[in-house]
């Protein structure tokens, strides 16, 4: 009997040991509100690459000198030549591999390393320098930048880049927070610079870990990858009988009974 006791006794501290809440659970542990502050990393704004697609709008007073420098409206919808549908939309500059694009009347200017800002400024001055508009206002925006958020987040997916100074946790929120499983205190950002492709570390559960990385801000083309932490990998079972599994306790109290029917007799 007493070994019996023992039994149930391990049994249950294994239970209590698979239900026990990761501690690496909390973001920011070490922030305490009214006392903490840390000093952000400087912003890392996007610079334009090849094969980036922008939208580069010319307005000025005189109409019909800024529609010399503006794209036509794409109206017709993808793969329905013909019909009449009403989707709307600029088309767009594609950046070639050695960081060109093939502006109207200013022909090829090199873009890439550039901001946005710095683009808009650019074309700008060219304008005013050749005396092709007097006061021109041009907008720079991004069409097809993008990063993408995987593992164990709520929505994973690909999500358009729509300002700048995108954030890590921009980026996770956008893709419905970590789930429950996630490990927060090592969140992975891939990235490729200079030819090479680079990966870093997150740590959510300290935010001066967070503040101060070089991933903080994020660039066109990252991924994000969330790994699962202990408790899902103990879940991941070829036959999902594991310690989590409504089928493992049932087969751990049908053994235990039939020991203590064993013992009895």
């Amino acid at each position: 009997m007493n070994f019996f006791k023992k039994l149930v006794g391990a049994a249950f501290i294994l239970f209590l040991g698979a239900c026990s809440t990761p501690k690496e659970v909390t973001y920011f542990q070490d922030l305490h509100p009214g006392e903490s502050e840390l000093a952000l990393t400087a912003p890392i704004e996007i610079r334009i690459q090849p094969k980036d697609k922008l939208s580069i709008l010319v307005n000025s007073q005189d109409l019909r000198l800024t529609n010399l420098f503006n794209l036509p409206i794409v109206s017709q919808q993808i793969g329905m030549e013909g019909s009449s549908g009403s989707n709307r939309g600029v088309s767009g500059y594609t950046v070639d591999s050695k960081g060109n694009i093939d502006f109207p009347v200013l022909g090829e200017i090199h873009i890439a390393g550039m901001t946005r800002e710095e683009v808009a400024a650019y074309i700008k001055k060219e304008l005013q320098t050749h005396d092709l508009i007097k006061d021109p206002v041009v907008t720079v925006e991004y069409m097809n930048l993008s990063i993408a958020v995987m593992g164990e987040v709520n929505n994973p997916g690909r999500f358009n880049i729509d300002k700048d100074n995108l954030t890590i946790l921009d980026a996770l929120s956008q893709a419905g927070d970590l789930t429950i499983y996630g490990k927060r205190e090592k969140v992975l950002v891939l990235r490729q610079e200079e030819g090479k492709q680079r990966v870093y570390g997150v740590n959510l559960c300290s935010a001066e870990h967070l503040y101060t990385s070089p991933v903080y801000y994020l660039q066109q083309n990252d991924v994000v990858y969330v790994e699962p932490n202990a408790t899902k990998a103990r879940q991941s079972t070829v036959n999902g009988n594991n310690v989590r599994s409504t089928s493992f306790w049932i087969s751990l109290a049908s053994l235990l009974t039939s020991i203590a029917v064993l013992i009895v007799k």
